[in-house]
């Protein structure tokens, strides 16, 4: 999947390295030091999951298991955000170089339920 990374100054909001909306992957350039390749591959996994809901379906699904695993997690916004299925799944295997290549469809499915 080919991906156009986008150096910017206002996306992702202040705080995040990268935010990604297929086709395109956007980077603070106040964070670009910080844009490594195991990055590039977790913002990859992103991607395929977007493709997969098709964004629309992405974007509903992230925003509402965020809200519902804040609550499970007592607002406690870094626990809720790394227990997002989606992140679960980019996170555990942003170090793979080809996990990419190799992923199945919908894997981020068997984090639906998990609480980190």
């Amino acid at each position: 999947m080919k991906l156009k990374v986008v150096y910017n100054k206002y996306i992702p909001l202040k705080g995040f390295v990268a935010l990604t909306l297929w086709p395109w992957i956007f980077v603070r350039e106040d964070k670009s030091a910080k844009f490594t390749p195991m990055a590039k591959r977790h913002e990859a996994t992103h991607a395929h999951q977007q493709v997969e809901c098709l964004l629309v379906g992405f974007l509903i699904i992230y925003c509402l298991e965020w809200i519902i695993k804040d609550v499970l997690c007592g607002f406690d916004s870094d626990r809720s955000y790394r227990s997002i299925s989606f992140e679960q799944e980019a996170y555990e295997h942003q170090e793979e170089i080809y996990y990419n290549d190799v992923r199945r469809h919908f894997a981020w499915l068997r984090y639906l339920f998990t609480i980190k």
